[in-house]
């Protein structure tokens, strides 16, 4: 599975890439065939106390999920984002098993 992490108008930290690496690499107990995974960083407006903007794009052989969160740290909005992602691949999986 690959991980790509962009951050936009600013540079990630080492320490937040490897806990974006850590916890994006959870998600293949949910699916077995996950392409990539594209995460997105950005800080919407700095003078709000909630500006830290996560998107997690999930690539999966049969479509592609997302899920986009804003909270007040990258970690709480990556945190969510993949538990936004999680629900969607437990209901992508049972949808192919019913087919």
């Amino acid at each position: 599975m690959d991980v790509k992490i962009q951050s936009i108008h600013f540079d990630a930290t080492e320490q937040l890439q490897s806990f974006i690496q850590k916890k994006t690499s959870k998600l293949e107990k949910f699916h077995d065939d996950i392409k990539a995974v594209e995460v997105m960083l950005k800080v919407v407006k700095p003078e709000t106390a909630i500006n830290k903007e996560a998107g997690i794009k999930v690539i999966v052989p049969s479509g592609d999920l997302y899920a986009n969160k804003i909270c007040d740290s990258f970690e709480q909005a990556v945190d969510e984002a993949l538990e936004a992602v999680e629900k969607q691949l437990v209901k992508h999986k049972e949808k192919l098993r019913n087919k």
